[in-house]
């Protein structure tokens, strides 16, 4: 039986046997992915979609639109999430920093050296390092291995790096692991992105994998933990 994963591109080309090929992504100009992540608090992607598509309506996704927008119109949005208050004060909060420190105009932000480009998205809320990363990728501009939650976790299973109870560090220890087999190439990244993510939702879930309908799994350190611990119980 394997003991070490599968190279990436073979893993990452399986994931598109399963799922199909991403369709491109749907949000990419900047200001409206930091949107995104703040315009519903922990709503599934469904609900974060229903919000993002009002707040389209309403404010353009432009921190113009958010800035005039009234309270209880960005209210009733940011109730597709929880503690929507503090959403609003999120939006307001973007709006000010896109007009303090870029003039409404995020795009020269894009062409950064990569830390530093890093360092201005972070100053938005929400934005954290994985997410900066994302920007900077869909935006093709850095081609780096953004991950969210689900895509590390399917690829912390997969056995490319350890678990660790600090996020940072397990995001950071999978990225210098994969560094020598990812390609230099947005579009691939993005791929990688997007089905990686898929698979976090739909099979390698939190709680509940599916690892029976799994094709990594003959290769997988999760699977082999999982299959010996159930053979010891017989």
């Amino acid at each position: 039986m394997p003991t070490h994963p599968l190279p990436f591109a073979k893993m990452i080309n399986r994931l598109a046997r399963l799922y199909g090929e991403p369709a491109p992504p749907a949000v990419t100009e900047p200001f409206a992915m930091i949107l995104w992540e703040n315009v519903a608090y922990l709503a599934n992607d469904a609900k974060r979609a229903e919000a993002f598509a009002e707040l389209e309506a309403k404010t353009g996704l432009t921190p113009q639109g958010i800035r005039k927008a009234k309270d209880d119109v960005l209210l009733a949005i940011a109730s597709k999430g929880i503690v929507p208050g503090n959403t609003v004060e999120k939006l307001r909060r973007a709006a000010e920093i896109a007009h303090d420190s870029f003039n409404d105009d995020l795009a020269p932000i894009l062409d950064k050296p990569l830390a530093a480009a890093k360092k201005d998205l972070r100053k938005f809320p929400a934005i954290g390092e994985p997410a900066a990363e994302k920007i900077l990728l869909f935006n093709r501009r850095h081609p780096v291995l953004a991950l969210e939650s689900n895509g590390l976790r399917a690829l912390v299973r997969l056995g490319y790096a350890p678990e660790h109870r600090n996020y940072s560090t397990m995001y950071r220890n999978v990225q210098r692991v994969l560094a020598g087999q990812l390609p230099n190439d947005c579009n691939a990244l993005i791929r990688a992105h997007q089905l990686l993510r898929r698979h976090g939702q739909e099979l390698c879930k939190r709680t509940t994998p599916l690892c029976g309908n799994c094709p990594l799994r003959a290769e997988c350190s999760f699977f082999r933990e999982f299959a010996a611990a159930q053979s010891m119980q017989r």
